[in-house]
């Protein structure tokens, strides 16, 4: 049996459980709609290729799961620019596959040729290009990687015409199999236990909790903490949504007056950026217990006296496993008056 390149990438689509792609028609990609028609995914035709980048990337944030846009070569990729930068930004799952002219006629100024994967490098987590046609199901799993482990984002993968429309023995193609891991990633148990002391000792405590408490789907921890250590929490970027809106422990407009007034500052999965005028809407002699999912974003802008990296719900689940242990049985609510005084 005989695969075209473009049906080789919608069955490795098919394979991660896509089951939608955003387009606009165009040759250079034509060969993946035949493809994704065998394979039962809807192919989503829209009107400018920044809005199938823009879908896909909502999409991303949606569902948790890669959004996929596919768009043809030159300007179809350069349409897509400003998609992949707001998915890169919001770290949202995504891949984009882009046309190019055929490998055969590269540097001999093919039909809307340019250098993509250049192009694409500094707004994506991974950028790359096959040149073989067996392989395509291989760069789909590559960018599939990339685009949901650690902190997700976009991947970029360019297939010239030629590879595209060439045909491979489908038992000369190997389909990836658990090519990724969804094991969650835990906190030092170590900082782990200097958070709960600090948490212990605070008067005024406040959590600030943002985007990656969404994209770990780890609303359900961040309750659990809240309520278990009796804390105030604030929310931004896609956590907004993940506590329900009439709480105890939730709050909204008092924000500027709660950070300005805490003693402790628990931030969690979002960045001391402009938003919290980058760490500086925290007191000077207020301690920070940052927790995120990548280490890199630990200490930004100011640094943290206790900073977690791994996975957010699976840290928070840690605390408030730690905090009966460490600290003991707890008596009440310990911080009625402060959060009171917010409300």
């Amino acid at each position: 049996m005989i695969g075209q390149g473009g049906q080789l990438i919608a069955r490795a689509l098919k394979n991660e459980g896509v089951d939608t792609i955003f387009t606009l028609c165009g040759g250079h990609v034509f060969a993946i709609y035949d493809g994704c028609i065998d394979e039962g995914i809807k192919v989503v035709d829209v009107r400018h290729e920044q809005a199938a980048a823009h879908a896909a990337d909502a999409w991303g944030r949606i569902t948790g799961t890669p959004g996929v846009a596919v768009v043809t070569a030159g300007p179809g990729v350069t349409d897509a620019v400003t998609g992949v930068a707001n998915a890169w930004r919001a770290s949202s799952p995504m891949l984009c596959i882009g046309g190019q002219g055929p490998f055969s006629m590269f540097k001999k100024g093919a039909l809307q040729e340019m250098d993509h994967v250049a192009l694409m490098a500094p707004i994506t987590k991974w950028s790359d290009r096959c040149f073989e046609t067996r392989r395509l199901p291989e760069y789909v799993a590559i960018a599939m990687r990339h685009a949901i482990t650690g902190r997700p984002g976009p991947a970029f993968l360019e297939v010239p015409l030629d590879v595209m429309i060439s045909s491979s023995p489908i038992d000369e193609v190997e389909f990836p199999t658990n090519y990724y891991t969804n094991a969650k990633s835990y906190g030092d148990p170590e900082y782990v236990e200097m958070a709960v002391k600090l948490l212990q000792s605070a008067q005024k405590p406040v959590v600030m909790a943002g985007s990656s408490v969404w994209l770990g789907r780890a609303q359900d921890a961040l309750r659990r903490f809240v309520e278990e250590a009796d804390l105030p929490v604030y929310l931004n970027g896609m956590g907004r949504g993940c506590m329900p809106p009439d709480h105890p422990n939730f709050f909204s407009h008092t924000r500027g007056f709660a950070l300005d007034s805490c003693d402790v500052a628990i931030v969690i999965g979002t960045p001391l950026d402009f938003r919290l005028g980058y760490g500086k809407s925290i007191p000077e002699n207020a301690k920070i217990i940052q927790i995120d999912i990548d280490p890199l974003d630990i200490g930004v802008n100011r640094g943290a006296d206790v900073g977690i990296a791994g996975h957010v719900g699976a840290i928070l689940d840690q605390i408030v496993k730690a905090i009966p242990e460490i600290a003991g049985p707890r008596e009440g609510r310990r911080h009625t008056g402060w959060i009171e005084e917010i409300r």
